[in-house]
């Protein structure tokens, strides 16, 4: 049993909601704002957007990066007071976003911010299987999937209207009431507890998964620069590589794992594993595209962005208590198969996109696609870690918001190259129909590189849905175990 204070053995449920609701919506909005931001930081910086889309790539591999730690330091410390501390530390590093003075300062404050963020979501998905009754956890990890959701509904339409009323040091700024009330909270609601205490700390898994991790997006990021074949893109490949089998060896062997890989022996959560990391893949497909899109293409303003694309997120964060409900009746296989063909559809439809397209086309299969991420989102989350025990529930959860984090940081960089990629070999296509206007012959090739990437976009999402029937529903009374399916 959990070891706990004087005055924290009776959780009450709504209280304790509360308190990791707003940590896990200020963490998810302070990326999910920043999408509409980033042609605003082309304009203020006048950079490339190569370079400041690290502003989201960085804040994205920094989550990851840091979420193999959670396990070990929630052990360490107790996961109350690393909740606590990571939202101190994301008050802090938000300050220092909003008086940077540069390209580089933006991009290295987004990579510390992103760093306490990525403490944050682990430790409260933790915090619900750890702390609550089994029969609660399924409503629970539907709210905790709705804070996540509320904040990309809001956070461009929020983003929009401060960039356009005042400027974008004021997303930052806007950052600092909210956590100081979240601190409030988890010091109150949150209890103390911890399950074990590890033995010693694994350095050489840290290193080997970091070196692992920054080669690889490396590598992606930067092939459409260099070349896919390309000494340097190769030798980033091989070493992260390399190192992710050091790593993987490492923690199998060692008796205090920085990462306890065991929980993937249990088929059902590496599968539910597999089909959240591609979900992420085309969350960010959308949320990072469609921005650009709009504002580089058809003109509009931050402001009017947001508006586009707050009906699609608000039907997204509106249907996750709705999902919450009726799992326990339909099951994860149906909602996630579902859910994952909406993806597909959605994603397919804006393939098509031209300068001309209408407003409503693109709300249309936005809307389309984010109810399918919230019908399969929460599904895929809970029906993998329900079979883990309470004691590996800490790596299980680092595990699965490092990779959900690391492969939303691998899908920005990859469609980032082959846009770059792809906008070459529309440019040459259509120079040869005899289109040869310098500003024609850009807009042209960058839309048709956008409609290229939705529809590799599409193809990944299909590939989660053998995954997503292949999960059975839990049979009823089951303990966890780390070998059940």
């Amino acid at each position: 049993m959990p070891q706990k204070e004087e005055g924290s053995r009776d959780i009450r449920f709504w209280p304790f909601m509360s308190a990791i609701f707003l940590g896990s919506f200020i963490s998810v909005l302070s990326s999910s704002s920043i999408t509409i931001a980033i042609p605003e930081f082309q304009r203020y910086f006048g950079a490339e957007l190569s370079l400041i889309q690290w502003t989201l790539t960085g804040f994205m591999l920094a989550m990851g990066t840091v979420a193999p730690l959670t396990g070990y330091l929630g052990d360490r410390f107790s996961f109350k007071w690393l909740y606590v501390a990571a939202l101190v530390g994301f008050i802090l590093s938000s300050v220092l976003c909003g008086v940077a003075w540069n390209t580089y300062s933006i991009v290295a404050f987004r990579i510390v911010q992103g760093a306490f963020c990525g403490l944050i979501m682990p430790v409260t998905m933790t915090l619900i299987y750890q702390l609550l009754p089994r029969s609660r956890q399924a409503m629970a990890v539907s709210l905790w999937t709705l804070s996540a959701m509320l904040a990309p509904a809001f956070g461009p339409t929020l983003a929009g209207w401060l960039i356009t009323l005042g400027n974008w040091q004021w997303l930052f700024f806007f950052n600092v009431p909210l956590g100081l009330v979240a601190v409030g909270l988890a010091v109150r609601r949150v209890p103390y507890y911890r399950l074990r205490v590890p033995k010693s700390f694994d350095l050489l898994g840290l290193v080997t998964v970091v070196t692992s991790t920054l080669s690889l997006l490396m590598a992606f990021s930067q092939s459409g620069t260099w070349g896919w074949t390309s000494g340097k893109t190769l030798a980033l490949f091989a070493l992260g590589v390399l190192s992710l089998v050091v790593f993987i060896v490492r923690e199998l062997r060692t008796d205090s794992p920085l990462l306890d890989l065991r929980v993937l022996a249990n088929a059902r959560y590496l599968v539910t594993l597999i089909v959240s990391s591609i979900i992420t893949i085309s969350l960010y497909s959308g949320a990072f595209l469609i921005p650009v899109f709009l504002q580089r293409i058809q003109g509009v303003t931050p402001l009017e962005t947001g508006l586009i694309l707050l009906p699609a997120s608000l039907a997204m964060a509106l249907l996750m208590p709705l999902v919450g409900r009726v799992y326990g009746t339909l099951g994860p296989r149906t909602l996630m198969a579902a859910g994952v063909l909406l993806i597909a559809g959605g994603t397919y439809a804006l393939s098509h996109l031209t300068p001309e397209i209408s407003h409503t086309y693109v709300l249309w299969w936005m809307l389309v696609r984010n109810v399918g991420i919230s019908l399969s989102t929460m599904p895929a989350s809970n029906a993998g870690m329900e079979q883990i025990p309470p004691s590996l529930s800490g790596h299980a959860s680092s595990i699965s918001n490092w990779l959900r984090n690391v492969f939303g940081s691998f899908s920005i960089a990859i469609f980032t190259s082959l846009l770059s990629t792809f906008g070459a070999r529309e440019a040459a296509v259509l120079m040869k129909q005899g289109v040869t206007e310098p500003r024609q012959l850009q807009l042209f090739a960058f839309v048709e590189s956008i409609n290229d990437v939705y529809l590799v976009a599409t193809l990944i999402t299909l590939a989660a849905l053998p995954l997503s029937l292949w999960v059975r529903p839990q049979p009823a009374g089951l303990e966890p175990s780390p070998q059940a399916r």
